[in-house]
């Protein structure tokens, strides 16, 4: 589709509503900004600009400009010509990777609910259309697009404020090869949150695969699995929410399926995985009550069949929900003892079971996923990282800590790379600048993950964790003092009784340090081990290949130095991209169409930096380079730069500018990079370059189709000949013989040639026969020349 066409397109179909780039606000305050989101979300345009950044909210319904028509009209298109979309900016990274041979990546933020998850799968499906490829690069494409129904069903819940809650996080690499073709990709996942696993608040739902097994399975897996109604299992009642309005279970189980047939799991491996799945919810009605201040499995009964599903001896199963081997030190010996446990206890050893069987299953997923998707050597690739939204509840334990964390670190980033880096490198750089005031969140980071002087808040945990035999139940409680003693004159730090606050770049919020030590510690006891590696079933026991009898040195890791080595490696891993940025918002919390919250949305600009972005943006340069790419990008436009420049880079770079006549205010050049003022400049430079590939384009095309044109003569004037060759009366083997010229041998005939002396040059010499005017051979004229 041409230029013209986009453009009919946009100003008959699109009608203005508030600014599409908010970097041309009138006035930059959050009440502007606000405003003008506003208006663009009760017109119906979600998205919107803030430079190259793309701002996000949530419309709570399907929205009309997602159909192949909008992906032709952004396929090629320069971001500004058409309105701001999710795919004009996955076509600029997909474009980029492929001219600037550079990995790319997309950082998606916002809170829950504010439609992370959505967006990632637009660019998903994006790119699988764009792309192109023959059956090996579609089977790819099956498996990134069928990977989300299979994640989101194992992995996202209803929550109160969103009903497809991502409940990990997802860092997901399309690789392609140099053709542009995606032929491999790559997921990480992080912090699955496992304690929903057995235990939910009001109004939220356990993972949707739950729902989905009990609602779509079929009648002879309902008799296999003892499938009830979701009512009746412990893990789900108790927050006595089953339906999720605007979902059909029953459809997304055969969905779910279907994913897991797509992505190369045996029918065989997807029973046992169900099978794993109703076994969770049979383990969680096992119920125990007190007998002389231990434990007792109150209804024996209800131990048979959670143990037929899981391959194990009921037995077995019994003993270990209700004791515990652990090792004594006596005398300078070790021996094992077997302790009995008390309900308590009992029943954090049943859920222990129930999370780190689901943790692991959904492992081995996510495994499946890469394993039929990884190629051995990586050329390009496009990240795409869904992580979940901030989050501030009623009440806030150490799961809401460690997303919190996480998102804190994000949005480290883009403070470092879009307000910090930008700020500094024009300094490094020599260019002109008025430095932009910002809040930058690396305060609060450190305050949570420092390792020494003053130690963070993780490094006290794992201290307390670490000498928790020591400290008997009052552990959290310890760890209540130690922060105080270690940060509690910190800023972004306040304790109360029963927990702390962090002043978070989101807002403030309560953590309640109840469960932070258990939860942290994240242990799976031996005991619980030996027993799934004593299960019939080889696919139990590949999920549990733990070596148990090697003695281990040193401290065991716990749940929070994990996320923050992962938040840390992730961090690495997005900084080598190209990064681009969608900042989702939340409207309301209804999760209704229409419905404007004011005050939530103005703290979401307030905390998302948008104000500081703005301002930084337009003050600063829309786009800046490297001497050597911006030659090597744009060299065609001149004679003298094409196909290289034999000089200095940067006088190189001066020449070009100036031949393409632009504005000396619209650039400056650094001492490594040059940078262009505004957008427009940008677009220019990029519709010349398509002009000059279109013009050389054209001539190859024109001397193509004269080759062609050529070739085709040929063959029509040798088809010709052949259709009349030996159907000729005379000289039937004349047509396909060449012109010679002289018939006559002029050159073996002495006589003949001096006759013709006196000519200068013969064209044609031939014997002919003469005719009178009565068509009669004139008489003694028989042959003559």
């Amino acid at each position: 589709m041409g230029s013209k066409e986009r453009f009919h397109w946009q100003s008959h179909n699109v009608k203005q509503s508030g600014v599409d780039d908010m970097v041309l606000l009138p006035q930059i305050t959050e009440d502007a900004i606000v405003s003008n989101l506003r208006k663009r979300f009760m017109d119906d345009y979600i998205f919107t600009y803030i430079g190259s950044v793309l701002i996000s909210v949530n419309p709570f319904k399907q929205m009309p400009y997602f159909t192949d028509r909008e992906i032709d009209l952004y396929q090629g298109a320069a971001q500004y010509e058409n309105p701001p979309h999710i795919y004009a900016l996955t076509d600029n990274m997909y474009r980029n990777m492929l001219i600037d041979c550079e990995n790319q990546c997309v950082i998606i933020s916002g809170e829950s609910g504010a439609g992370k998850t959505v967006a990632a799968k637009y660019i998903m499906g994006y790119i699988s259309k764009v792309s192109g490829g023959g059956d090996k690069v579609q089977h790819v494409k099956d498996i990134i697009l069928q990977s989300n129904p299979l994640l989101e069903a194992f992995g996202n819940a209803k929550t109160v404020r969103n009903n497809n809650s991502s409940r990990f996080g997802k860092y997901f690499e399309i690789q392609f090869s140099r053709g542009g073709e995606p032929d491999g990709g790559k997921i990480s996942n992080f912090l699955l949150e496992k304690s929903r696993v057995v235990m939910q608040n009001e109004n939220e739902r356990n993972f949707h695969i739950y729902y989905q097994l009990l609602e779509g399975a079929s009648q002879e897996q309902q008799q296999n699995l003892g499938l009830m109604t979701p009512d009746y299992y412990y893990y789900l009642n108790q927050s006595d929410t089953y339906k999720v309005e605007g979902t059909d279970d029953r459809s997304d189980f055969s969905e779910t399926l279907s994913a897991m047939q797509v992505i190369g799991i045996p029918t065989s491996v997807q029973q046992l995985v169900l099978q794993l799945v109703a076994g969770i919810l049979h383990l969680g009605n096992i119920s125990f009550c007190e007998e002389g201040n231990y434990a007792r499995v109150e209804s024996v009964d209800l131990l048979a069949f959670p143990a037929y599903l899981l391959g194990i001896d009921s037995g077995r199963l019994q003993e270990k929900l209700t004791s515990r081997k652990m090792d004594s030190k006596w005398g300078g010996r070790s021996e094992s003892i077997d302790v009995t446990l008390n309900v308590e206890q009992a029943a954090y050893t049943r859920d222990a079971l129930a999370k780190g069987l689901y943790a692991r299953l959904f492992d081995f997923l996510v495994e499946a996923i890469n394993r039929a998707m990884q190629k051995p050597q990586e050329e390009y690739s496009i990240g795409v990282l869904d992580i979940y939204g901030f989050e501030i509840f009623q009440k806030n334990g150490f799961e809401q800590f460690c997303i919190n964390f996480v998102n804190e670190k994000l949005q480290q980033i883009f403070i470092e790379l879009t307000l910090k880096a930008e700020q500094e490198e024009y300094v490094q750089e020599g260019i002109r600048w008025t430095p932009i005031e910002y809040f930058n969140n690396k305060i609060v980071c450190d305050l949570i993950e420092n390792k020494l002087s003053p130690p963070g808040i993780m490094s006290v945990l794992d201290d307390v964790c670490a000498t928790m035999h020591a400290t008997g139940g009052g552990a959290d409680q310890t760890l209540l003092q130690k922060l105080q003693a270690a940060v509690g004159t910190h800023e972004h730090f306040n304790s109360w009784s029963a927990g702390f606050v962090i002043h978070h770049y989101a807002g403030k919020v309560s953590y309640d340090v109840s469960g932070f030590c258990e939860r942290n510690r994240d242990v799976l006891f031996s005991d619980l081990i030996e027993l799934m590696q004593s299960s019939d079933q080889d696919f139990l026991r590949m999920l549990f290949p733990e070596k148990l009898n090697i003695d281990k040195k040193g401290r065991p890791s716990t749940a929070g130095s994990k996320i923050k080595k992962q938040a840390n490696d992730l961090v690495s891993t997005l900084k080598k991209c190209t990064p681009h940025y969608i900042r989702c918002i939340k409207p309301n919390e209804t999760k209704r169409p229409r419905d404007w919250e004011e005050s939530r949305v103005k703290h979401q600009v307030e905390y998302l930096g948008l104000r500081e972005n703005i301002r930084v943006r337009r003050a600063g340069f829309a786009y800046r380079r490297q001497f050597s790419k911006f030659l090597q990008r744009y060299a065609i436009l001149t004679p003298e730069t094409w196909p290289r420049w034999r000089g200095d880079e940067r006088q190189g770079v001066q020449h070009l500018l100036r031949a393409v006549n632009m504005e000396p205010d619209q650039y400056q050049m650094g001492s490594t990079k040059v940078f262009v003022k505004n957008p427009e400049s940008l677009f220019l430079l990029e519709e010349m370059r398509e002009r000059k590939f279109d013009g050389f384009a054209r001539t190859i095309q024109k001397a193509w189709r004269r080759h062609v044109a050529v070739r085709k003569y040929e063959e029509m004037r040798e088809e010709a000949s052949n259709i009349l060759l030996n159907k000729k009366e005379r000289r039937r083997n004349s047509i396909n013989r060449n012109f010679v010229g002289d018939y006559l041998g002029l050159e073996e005939r002495p006589e003949l040639r001096q006759f013709l002396a006196k000519r200068e040059r013969v064209d044609f010499a031939d014997s002919v026969t003469k005719y009178d005017r009565r068509f009669k051979v004139r008489p003694g004229l028989s042959n003559g020349t």
